[in-house]
C-alpha cells in the first residue's frame, strides 16, 4: 500500500495557500485578479487567492463539473450531486461571470456576454473546447438522459480508445455487463499516450468482459444511417447508441487575436516560463492543458500548475522580489486509467500494474472526496 499512500499524497491541498497576506498588503486595497476557466486549475486558483485578493472568474458555466468523474455520472447520474458543484458552493467570495472570454487587452479582459474586466493580473485556465449547458441542473439532467439512452439500448458504440474511451468503456461493462460494446480506435493500440504494457493490460481487460475492441480503424459518424456505420476499412457496424471519445481541440482559439497571439506556439498552447508566466507578460499566468510544457496533461498536473501559480500570484501582490518566486518543473509522469469500480491500470515511474491497486487508488471513488475537500467542501455530502 506505499505505492497509494504515495500517489495520494500527490492530491493533498498545500498548506498556507489559504493562508493571509503580511498585514500591510491588508490595509491596501486587494488587486484584481481574473481567472479565466473554471476548471480543474481554475477552481484551484480561485479558491486559493479569494480571501487575499479581488477575484473573479469567469467560466461558460455557473459549475465546476469535476472532469475523472464524468464518466461515472453517465451510468450512475447520482453520482454527479457531488462531482457537478456550482461555483458559489466554493468560491463565496469571488465574483463569477457565467460567460466566455473573447479577448484580452493589455488592461482587461472581454466576455462574451459584453462585459469588460479590468485587472491587475490573468490567470488562463481554459483547458480544452468542450460544449456544455450552463446550469448545474440542465448538467444533471444530460446526465440522467445518457443513464437512460444507454439503459434502453442493447449495443454501444464507443469511439475512440484513449483514456476516455477505455474508462467509460468500463463503466458501462460494469453498470451494465450484458450491453453488448463495440470500441473502435484509429491506432494500433489502447492508451496510446502511455506504455504499451499498459495498453495490454486494458485490452486484455476489456476483452475479458467482453467488449469488442476494433483497432487500426476509423470511423465516419456523418454516414451513421440507421444505427448502421462502416469503418475505414469496410467493416460494418450496427449500434443503437454512440459516444465519441476522441481528443478535443484547446480552449485557446478566441487568444488568436489577442494581445497573446505571439505566446502560442504552433499547437495553440500558450509557451510559459518556469514560474508559469506566459512568455513576454509579467502579469498574465497559464496553468492546465493550454500550457505548452511537456508532460501528459493531467487532473493532478493541473492541480500542481495552480498551486505553484496561487503562490506566486501570492508573493507578487505582497510586493515581495520575483526572485522568490515558486518553479515548476515536471515530475515523475504516473497515469492510472479505471476499469470500472474495483480495478485499474497504473502506469508508475518503474512500474505499470493492473487490478485491484490501481482501482484502490483511483477506481473507488475517482478522487472526488478529495477534490472536495481541497476546495473546502464536505467530501461525502453536496452542500446546497
Amino acid at each position: 500500500m506505499a505505492i497509494f499512500s504515495w500517489f495520494c499524497s500527490l492530491f493533498k491541498p498545500k498548506v498556507g495557500l489559504q493562508s493571509g497576506m503580511a498585514k500591510s498588503g491588508e490595509e491596501k486595497k486587494k488587486m484584481r485578479v481574473v481567472v479565466i476557466g473554471g476548471g480543474v486549475g481554475g477552481s484551484i486558483v480561485a479558491y486559493s487567492l479569494q480571501s487575499v485578493a479581488d477575484v473573479v472568474l469567469i467560466d461558460q458555466k455557473e459549475y465546476y463539473d469535476i472532469p475523472w468523474a464524468s464518466l461515472r455520472s453517465m451510468v450512475e447520474p447520482s453520482f454527479a450531486e457531488r462531482s457537478v458543484i456550482n461555483h458559489i458552493d466554493y468560491l463565496p467570495k469571488v465574483q463569477i461571470i457565467a460567460s466566455s472570454a473573447t479577448n484580452i487587452t493589455d488592461r482587461e479582459v472581454t466576455t462574451e456576454d459584453g462585459q469588460k474586466v479590468a485587472y491587475d493580473y490573468v490567470v488562463i485556465a481554459t483547458g480544452h473546447l468542450e460544449s456544455a449547458p450552463k446550469t448545474k441542473a440542465e448538467r444533471l439532467n444530460e446526465y440522467k438522459a445518457d443513464f437512460e439512452k444507454i439503459k434502453s439500448v442493447n449495443t454501444v458504440l464507443i469511439v475512440g480508445g484513449g483514456p476516455t474511451g477505455v474508462e467509460l468503456a468500463g463503466e458501462i461493462s460494469f453498470v451494465f455487463p450484458d450491453k453488448k460494446l463495440i470500441l473502435v480506435h484509429r491506432g494500433p493500440r489502447l492508451l496510446e499516450y502511455i506504455g504499451s504494457k499498459a495498453s495490454q493490460l486494458a485490452m486484455n481487460w476489456l476483452t475479458a468482459k467482453k467488449v469488442d475492441v476494433i483497432l487500426d480503424q476509423s470511423i465516419n459518424l456523418n454516414h451513421l444511417n440507421g444505427g448502421i456505420v462502416q469503418t475505414s476499412s469496410g467493416e460494418t457496424i450496427k449500434a443503437d447508441c454512440h459516444f465519441v471519445c476522441t481528443g478535443k481541440p484547446i480552449g485557446s482559439s478566441w487568444l488568436n487575436e489577442s494581445i497573446l497571439q505571439n505566446s502560442l506556439n504552433i499547437h495553440g498552447k500558450l509557451v510559459v516560463d518556469q514560474n508559469l508566466r506566459i512568455r513576454g507578460h509579467k502579469n498574465i499566468f497559464a496553468v492546465g492543458d493550454i500550457t505548452d510544457i511537456k508532460e501528459i496533461k493531467q487532473g493532478y498536473v493541473a492541480q500542481k500548475h495552480a498551486h505553484v501559480t496561487a503562490k506566486n500570484l501570492k508573493l507578487l501582490m505582497n510586493g515581495e522580489s520575483e526572485s522568490k518566486m515558486a518553479t515548476y518543473k515536471p515530475g515523475w509522469e504516473m497515469v492510472i486509467v479505471s476499469l470500472g469500480r474495483k480495478e485499474g491500470v497504473a502506469q508508475f515511474p518503474l512500474i505499470t500494474i493492473g487490478g485491484c491497486i490501481p482501482g484502490k487508488i483511483k477506481s473507488e471513488d475517482l478522487f472526488v472526496g478529495r477534490t472536495r475537500k481541497q476546495l473546502g467542501l464536505n467530501p461525502y455530502l453536496d452542500e446546497k
